[in-house]
């Protein structure tokens, strides 16, 4: 079994959501000396530690043999001879390299800019279910009851709470279906055994395909609550919306950026 890299094992806690004092922290003209002063720190080089290593590696090597077997100048500016005379010097001619650049800039401006659409969409998917649980909610509070029926405050409380309940669960199941199952696996079932009934969380739990399943139930909890069905019928677009976000994260998950892309960029890196 492959040991877990720094770069997936921390990508879990590098989920950064800004407050007003993030910002604060973030305009600081601190930051300059901030973040040079964690520049070992940093992930990103953590992450590419082996590629560094190997990069500066033959660098090192190159520059030593070359030293030896070409000659080199030193500090004060005076030459020195090749210590060894039997060995050519190590170069490549500068043609390839530099009939290589355009493409390689294009390909890493391609990588970027295809990263941070795909993170834009995710986190675009992520604030619309945000809105409209809130949404969702606030109608199926202020709709609740017709016609001056008299509501019994107890059977309006616990309707509620089931619709809030399943819409918990929904989100919470939509987290852990586009999560890996070691990362989230276990905190789930034991959020859903402690806020949902034992039948509920089960069912949930069994099912072949959770969100699906908590949503079905959360259409369930709304048809449920007395009031007039074009209402509800706008209630339930709310539903339709979090199908969308669901199929559209599962597509992002499951869709990578071409990997035409991908190895023809590590080949020219390489």
């Amino acid at each position: 079994v492959l040991k877990e890299t720094y770069g997936e094992g921390s990508r879990k806690y590098r989920r950064t959501v800004y407050t007003h004092n993030e910002w604060v922290k973030h305009r600081s003209s601190d930051r300059f000396l901030r973040n040079l002063s964690s520049i070992f720190n940093s992930g990103v080089y953590k992450s590419l530690a082996k590629e560094v290593l190997a990069t500066t590696a033959v660098a090192t090597f190159l520059v030593i043999f070359n030293g030896l077997t070409g000659g080199y100048t030193d500090l004060d500016g005076v030459q020195h001879d090749a210590v060894i005379n039997a060995l050519p010097m190590l170069t490549l001619p500068l043609t390839p390299f530099t009939l290589l650049s355009p493409s390689l800039g294009l390909l890493l401006v391609f990588r970027t800019n295809s990263s941070y659409g795909r993170w834009d969409e995710a986190r675009k998917f992520w604030g619309l279910n945000i809105n409209h649980t809130r949404d969702l909610n606030r109608m199926a509070t202020a709709w609740y009851g017709h016609d001056g029926i008299p509501v019994d405050p107890e059977k309006r409380a616990e309707d509620l709470r089931q619709v809030s309940l399943m819409t918990w669960a929904f989100v919470r199941s939509m987290k852990r279906h586009l999560s890996p199952p070691d990362e989230d696996e276990d905190a789930y079932i034991e959020e859903i055994n402690s806020r949902l009934s034992p039948s509920q969380a089960e069912a949930i739990a069994s099912a072949t395909h959770r969100p699906n399943r908590a949503l079905y139930d959360l259409s369930v909890a709304i048809d449920k609550l007395p009031m007039h069905f074009m209402r509800k019928n706008e209630i339930n677009k709310n539903l339709s919306i979090f199908e969308d976000t669901l199929g559209g994260s599962e597509r992002l998950l499951s869709s990578p950026v071409p990997l035409f892309y991908t190895r023809h960029t590590a080949r020219f890196l390489s």
